[in-house]
């Protein structure tokens, strides 16, 4: 049982960071906000694939205004990342975003940040204060070496974090992200004993989907196994919907979320008489349209199958031109091998009608 680190809460828009919340997943959008029509249909199009907070770059004032229409229309709450211009954030908050992506100390001089802590402070919305080891000053690289590190990370962080803490403004959620997933679990770690708040998990510049999702797993997984981590982003290059599928499967693997059926299935060996592969990709496209949180079995031979595989709730395994169709185990029938697929989700279907 995964013991979770407390920390102190957020809300935003409708979803709760923090405390006791679940881990939330989110992602972020590719299309600039300033072509609203795009952005609109990425935002309902990345919630519909099961984000539950979508960040969207601000470069500019267009982008900033931009942010109105696609927070009316978006299905979930809309953050703003920006950088350096303050003025964007205000714009940002008058555009009705849930919450605010930017570091305290790369806005300018005290009254910025103050002007900005003014404008979210009676909306109580949160910032996120993102540090990661590309953004670090100058003078904390010089104090580590040259180079980043952890603890250097961490100063950065408490840095901006001062800050807000001196306007007594404590609706934060705080990110450590690096390329480098060992150098990301150490700061993470490091930080989260020093301060109560949030925090927002990821390995960033992680790569293309298949590196990228390994390197987030160990990263993001290992910290949410030792309890930190209150909500995370798989970054990824490729589809923003393939973050959030590996958020949800990294959530899923550690029970701190249940996402729709879960496919496991047993590598291939000398045993195995059918295409497995093949079988599996079959299952895994049939029981995707279904918001069942059931575990889905599928074993490469009879001999092994439903014993190793005892915690499906439901699971195949083949044989010579034909297999079996089980349940938590127990053989239901026996099928030609062509008919596996099918069988396997008439058991699916009448265990839901009994249900229901």
């Amino acid at each position: 049982m995964i013991q979770r680190r407390l920390s102190i809460p957020v809300s935003v828009g409708d979803v709760r960071i923090g405390g006791n919340a679940p881990v939330s997943v989110q992602t972020m959008s590719t299309i600039n906000p300033a072509d609203e029509t795009r952005a609109i249909d990425d935002a309902i199009r990345l919630a519909g694939y099961g984000a539950e907070l979508i960040r969207f770059a601000v470069p500019d004032m267009a982008a900033a205004k931009g942010l109105a229409a696609v927070v009316k229309a978006s299905p979930v709450p809309v953050i703003a990342d920006i950088h350096f211009d303050y003025r964007l954030a205000l714009q940002a908050v008058d555009s009705g975003v849930a919450a605010l992506r930017i570091n305290p100390g790369n806005i300018g001089a005290d009254e910025n940040v103050a002007a900005v802590v003014q404008k979210v402070r009676p909306k109580h919305i949160p910032i996120r204060i993102g540090i990661n080891t590309g953004s670090l000053p100058t003078d904390i690289l010089d104090a580590y070496g040259g180079h980043p590190t952890a603890s250097g990370m961490v100063e950065g962080a408490l840095r901006h974090i001062r800050i807000l803490e001196k306007m007594d403004y404590k609706n934060m959620v705080i990110s450590l992200k690096a390329s480098d997933v060992c150098l990301m679990i150490e700061a993470y770690k490091m930080l989260a004993d020093k301060v109560p708040y949030a925090l927002h998990l990821g390995v960033t510049e992680a790569g293309l989907i298949r590196e990228g999702s390994i390197k987030s797993a160990i990263g993001i997984g290992t910290l949410l196994y030792e309890g930190i981590g209150d909500t995370i982003r798989v970054s990824l290059t490729g589809d923003p919907a393939a973050e959030i599928k590996a958020g949800q499967i990294i959530l899923s693997s550690l029970g701190l979320r249940k996402f729709g059926p879960t496919l496991i299935s047993c590598p291939t060996c000398g045993r195995t008489q059918v295409n497995l592969i093949g079988l599996a990709q079959q299952v895994q496209e049939a029981i995707s349209g279904l918001d069942l949180p059931i575990k889905v079995a599928v074993m490469g031979c009879v001999v092994n199958g439903p014993g190793e595989a005892r915690e499906a709730d439901f699971g195949i395994a083949g044989g010579k031109g034909q297999g079996i169709v089980f349940s938590h185990g127990q053989v239901l029938r026996t099928v030609p091998e062509n008919q596996l697929v099918s069988s396997l989700l008439e058991e699916i279907h009448k265990s839901i009608q009994k249900e229901s």
